[in-house]
């Protein structure tokens, strides 16, 4: 019988075959397994309480048996057509219904790409070619989304900084960088360059940092004055803050938006959607060859996918579904805000009851600067510590599920006695 091979040794075997042995996603330090509810384990059969979940998708946890039993409905009628099916059909009906902004849909297979083509879609649509997007803003790899994610050095706005080889200086020339929450510089950006904008594009709540009362009503003021469309990057916050996600939350509606990870239940999908005037860029017979948007991809409106996130959208229509998960949510909050509270650690529970996480700072979180300025050693050595003691976590997000259970909180509880202890 072959013997099972330790963590460590997948680590070495992935350092041969991997730029830093990693994916490129997450900390190539750990290799898991498996997961199942609200669990993963590791290679070395550790346990922990997953509140990565994916970076998202698993909202329902791993397996979900309603999930699993409508995809393996699908798996013997065919895995993938590269030409319409019924199954993709149907979730883009569901999203028309559910998110404001959406009328009609184009699939893609990651957020990225998603992003790139709402990007491009704004362009072709009003005909100009400069981008607004705020420092910090997270919107996939395309060189326009790789400006100013996470610069190390401050420049003055709206000078754009480059987060990566490769890209050209002329791209550079083509963005405008704005401060997130600050609708005064955005005035004055768009007074001075607003008829040469295409776009705004803003997650609404950027990374955790949550948007200020009216700011992204001020957006869409702004961006209607000018003609410039806006943007709103739901990959994260689709179907997650509500069922039409973050603008039915905050009641600002954008032109397009992009939605991902829920949308395929864990299988890759993802889709640009928005208004059927600003769409019809994908119809050469609509705009004419030349105001033809081109796109296409192999995988986009997989029928597994497509399957698998109607059901997730199916379980989450259900009453309650969403009270529960902000339930959980506030539950992780409080349980770490109280701790760090009576330990004396300065801090801010900063982001959603549906996707947060703890800031180490003693004054509020209002932008991409404020993160900052945080105690970055101190959120690793807390971070550190939780993993070490079963709750695994990205090092800037926590993501609830509905999979958890009492067995969760209390394990919980106590992996943040222990990191609270640790920092003190």
């Amino acid at each position: 019988m072959l013997k099972l091979q330790t963590q460590e040794e997948w680590i070495a075997r992935a350092k041969e075959v991997l730029p830093a042995g990693g994916f490129g996603n997450f900390d190539p330090g750990i290799i898991i397994r498996e997961g199942k509810g609200s669990r993963v384990w590791d290679e070395d059969g550790r346990e922990y309480v997953d509140y990565l979940i994916g970076s998202g998708p698993m909202l329902l946890g791993h397996g979900h048996p309603e999930v699993m039993e409508a995809v393996l409905e699908q798996l013997p009628k065919g895995m993938t057509f590269f030409a319409n099916n019924a199954a993709g059909i149907e979730l883009a009906e569901e999203i028309c219904r559910a998110v404001p902004c959406a009328e009609q849909v184009r699939y893609v297979s990651s957020g990225g790409e998603a992003d790139m083509y709402a990007i491009r879609l704004a362009r072709a649509f009003t005909g100009r070619s400069k981008l607004i997007k705020f420092e910090g803003g997270y919107h996939g790899m395309s060189a326009e989304a790789q400006m100013s994610l996470a610069p190390e050095s401050r420049v003055n706005f709206p000078q754009a900084v480059p987060d990566s080889a490769g890209i050209p200086q002329g791209v550079a020339d083509e963005m405008l960088i704005a401060p997130f929450n600050d609708i005064d510089f955005l005035r004055s950006l768009m007074a001075e360059h607003g008829k040469d904008a295409a776009a705004v594009i803003v997650e609404p709540l950027q990374r955790v940092i949550p948007p200020e009362p009216g700011f992204l009503q001020a957006l869409r003021e702004e961006c209607d004055k000018y003609g410039v469309l806006l943007i709103f990057d739901e990959i994260v916050t689709g179907f997650r803050f509500a069922y039409g996600g973050a603008q039915e939350l905050y009641g600002a509606t954008p032109d397009i938006c992009t939605l991902g990870k829920i949308i395929g239940g864990g299988f890759p999908l993802a889709a640009t959607a928005g208004r059927a005037d600003i769409m019809s860029h994908f119809d050469k017979a609509s705009v004419g060859a030349d105001k033809w948007l081109m796109q296409l991809g192999t995988l986009s409106g997989n029928p597994v996918a497509s399957v698998a996130g109607l059901k997730t959208m199916e379980v989450l229509r259900r009453d309650g579904a969403f009270d529960t998960l902000r339930n959980n949510g506030r539950r992780l909050q409080k349980m770490q805000s109280e701790a760090l509270t009576e330990a004396g650690i300065a801090h801010q529970v900063v982001g959603d009851p549906t996707l947060f996480d703890i800031v180490f700072l003693d004054r509020p979180v209002r932008n991409y600067r404020d993160t900052q300025a945080a105690d970055h050693a101190k959120n690793a050595q807390y971070n550190k510590v939780l993993r070490e003691n079963g709750v695994f976590k990205s090092p800037g997000k926590l993501y609830p599920s509905l999979a958890l259970t009492e067995e969760d909180f209390a394990l919980t509880e106590a992996a943040v006695a222990a990191g609270v202890r640790a920092i003190s």
